[in-house]
């Protein structure tokens, strides 16, 4: 398997989805070894550095991409297998930002509140125990908590020669913020334009569903992914599948559109997969379903549907691609 390493100078940052000329061109079944630097576009530091005075909102949210898939075209179904997410730095950050976070007035639900304070936490990793350490900024207390690494924006270029910021989740992926987009997972994504041109970044070290202040623990990230091309077949929304799980991922506002979202996605694939009528899929669906939050803070708000495999019956996602990049990306090791 051909690997190919790339790290982005800033320069080189996408910011968008769409309207990047892509950064390289990339064969299915390469393996990329890739950096990306984290939200704030590594600004943020230590405690005292506030995003109000050390980020710029023209680059938040940088890219690394996008990438040329040959032989892509739209109707196709990207496959990108995220063999690792290794944290590039041995400390992440998360702040609370004026009037942004699910728990505070925003610029779309406005009251004459004033704004929760700014302030920023830095979180120590220790690698050796697979740990990152929360210090509470005003008391004493501390708890560490388990290293989750994944990526918050996973994306291709939409159709319709239309450009999206790096911070909104949609059908074409984007900042979906779901802690299911970890190594081991792989993301089917449909091919809008020639190349698909996907980009990632936005590596968080550990997120709570939801993202319920509006930021996860940031950090640069070292990412392996296996990019792969299901000729057809391209779902109108993102899907994700783990050795365990298959997902769906839908994004909009309000909440409940998206949750709908998610789950008229699934009824879609559980007729691909079982050939079941959409009446039979939704009475299924609604006696097997999960459906953990990805994100109530960016543009659109995610909703992940989850099925478990050991419920259904033995099927095999897009020709059991899954399976083959699981035994691909063991010997990369």
């Amino acid at each position: 398997m051909e690997t190919i390493e790339y790290t982005p100078t800033f320069e080189q940052y996408a910011w968008t989805f769409g309207g990047v000329q892509p950064i390289m061109s990339v064969k299915p079944g390469t393996a990329l070894r890739l950096w990306t630097e984290d939200a704030y576009s590594g600004r943020i530091r230590k405690a005292e550095d506030l995003p109000s005075v050390c980020v710029d909102m023209n680059h938040v949210n940088p890219q690394t991409g996008p990438f040329h898939v040959e032989g892509a075209e739209p109707g196709d179904t990207l496959v990108l297998h995220f063999v690792d997410l290794e944290p590039a730095r041995d400390w992440g950050v998360s702040t609370t930002i004026p009037f942004f976070g699910g728990l505070t007035s925003t610029d779309k639900t406005a009251t004459l509140q004033d704004p929760l304070p700014e302030m920023t936490w830095i979180y120590h990793l220790d690698r050796a125990k697979k740990s990152l350490t929360f210090e509470a900024l005003r008391s004493e207390f501390r708890v560490d908590l388990p290293l989750e690494p994944m990526l918050g924006t996973v994306g291709v270029a939409p159709g319709g020669r239309e450009v999206r910021s790096s911070l909104v989740p949609e059908r074409f992926g984007g900042n979906m913020d779901s802690p299911e987009m970890r190594a081991g997972a792989t993301c089917y994504l449909g091919v809008n334009v020639p190349g698909a041109l996907f980009s990632i970044g936005d590596g968080h070290y550990r997120q709570g569903e939801g993202e319920a202040c509006g930021t996860a623990v940031e950090g640069a990230m070292n990412v392996t992914v296996i990019v792969e091309l299901v000729k057809g077949g391209a779902p109108a929304w993102p899907r994700i599948e783990h050795d365990d799980s298959l997902m769906a991922i839908g994004s909009s506002r309000p909440l409940e559109d998206a949750w709908r979202i998610a789950q008229v996605e699934m009824v879609r694939w559980l007729g691909e997969l079982y050939s079941l009528d959409p009446m039979d899929g939704y009475q299924l669906l609604s006696q097997t379903a999960k459906a953990p939050l990805a994100n109530v803070v960016d543009t659109n708000y995610s909703s992940v549907v989850k099925l478990a495999k050991d419920l259904l019956p033995v099927s095999s996602a897009y020709d059991g691609i899954h399976q083959h990049l699981r035994a691909a990306a063991a010997t990369l090791h």
